[in-house]
């Protein structure tokens, strides 16, 4: 069994067999990694393996299409993907501060966008 430590679920730590999908053990042990497909077509899993990155396996396709060679390297993962073979400890930003985030930031973008009818003629 190996073990995985969920950072931003307060350190809930639970035990889950070897080659053990991460959100599948989040989803079964109440880890809470916001998900909503499942199925790597949204990206709304996204963690960061903390410690025990090289208790993972190899990078799938589908993270590829969310996430940068940077944040690879940097220990993100998108659950959904990700398999197991060692202790793990994974944090994540809760779905509440992404939105919170993303509000702030909406503004700042239609500040530089140009208004629809402003295309060069």
């Amino acid at each position: 069994m190996i073990k995985v430590t969920f950072l931003t679920n307060d350190g809930k730590v639970v035990s889950a067999p070897e080659n053990s999908n991460l959100l599948r053990v989040s989803l079964r042990e109440q880890g809470g990694i916001p998900f909503k497909c499942g199925g790597g077509l949204c990206g709304t899993c996204k963690c960061r393996i903390e410690q025990g990155l090289d208790h993972t396996d190899a990078v799938k396709p589908k993270e590829r299409k969310h996430l940068t060679e940077e944040q690879f390297k940097a220990g993100y993962r998108m659950a959904c993907q990700t398999f197991l073979n060692g202790d793990v400890s994974v944090s994540w930003v809760p779905l509440a501060e992404r939105r919170a985030a993303g509000s702030r930031s909406e503004p700042e973008a239609a500040a530089v966008m140009p208004p629809p009818d402003a295309s060069p003629r």
